[in-house]
Formats: C-alpha cells, sequence, structure tokens
C-alpha cells in the first residue's frame, strides 16, 4: 500500500463534502500539474490519503481511500489530464497544520515540507505514521 496527501482549497472541495460523498466518493478531477497527475497514475485501489485543506486552514483533516484507479478527468476533454476517485475514510481527531509539520523533524524531507505548492503528493509510511498520531489516530 502507498499513502498519499491531496490537498484541496475548503472554498472549493472541503473535507465536509467529501464526506457527503459517502462510499460513492469523488473524482480527484481538476489537476492541472504533469507531476500531480503522474502520482494519481501510480494509485492502486486502497491506497490512502491524507485531506489536506490549503490557503487559510493549511492542515491535514482527513483520511482517504482510493476507491478508482487513473481514468480521464470528465472536466476535460483534453486526454492527458486524469484522476483517480477518492472516498472519505475518517477524520483526524485534531487537524495537523503545516507549521506543525514544519516543526517536527521527523518530517523535514515530506513532500508538503519542501513543495507545499504540489496538489497530489506522495507520503512515506514513516510520515503516515507520525501526521496520523500528531492528529490523533493511532
Amino acid at each position: 500500500m502507498n499513502y498519499w496527501l491531496f490537498k484541496s482549497e475548503p472554498s472549493v472541495w472541503s473535507w465536509d463534502m467529501q464526506v457527503e460523498k459517502g462510499d460513492t466518493g469523488e473524482e480527484w478531477d481538476g489537476v492541472r500539474n504533469y507531476q500531480a497527475r503522474n502520482f494519481m497514475r501510480d494509485m492502486k485501489i486502497g491506497d490512502l490519503g491524507f485531506f489536506y485543506h490549503s490557503q487559510s486552514e493549511k492542515a491535514v483533516v482527513g483520511i482517504v481511500e482510493v476507491i478508482a484507479e487513473a481514468h480521464p478527468d470528465s472536466t476535460t476533454d483534453d486526454d492527458r489530464w486524469e484522476c483517480v476517485d477518492i472516498k472519505a475514510v475518517e477524520p483526524l481527531k485534531s487537524p495537523v497544520t503545516l507549521d506543525d509539520c514544519k516543526a517536527d523533524e521527523r518530517l523535514s524531507d515530506m513532500v508538503l515540507v519542501k513543495n507545499s505548492r504540489l496538489s497530489v503528493q506522495p507520503v512515506t509510511a514513516e510520515e503516515w505514521k507520525i501526521v496520523r498520531a500528531l492528529g490523533g489516530l493511532s
């Protein structure tokens, strides 16, 4: 299993909106960055990811699961762009902010810390455990 981080502006697509989709989930569409798209091409059903609110909140707020592998993005006719489908799994008991991640030396190599602008990014197994623990999950 691999781990990921999905970033969204809460005013556009929030954790609560993701939760409302239930087990049906939602396409993670609109990504127009080749590196982020390529990460989605690497995702497998059952992979888990952090749901991150960008902009003012800048925090991991929940956990999602990949429920459909890369397929054409329905928001464009350009066949270069693909997306995966994700569903909400559980919220973090307390949000883990970007500042929290930057302050924790164990996360100094995390993509979120080094390249916080990338909308879809990998997370190592060790980073996954640390952020879950910071968020109150065992």
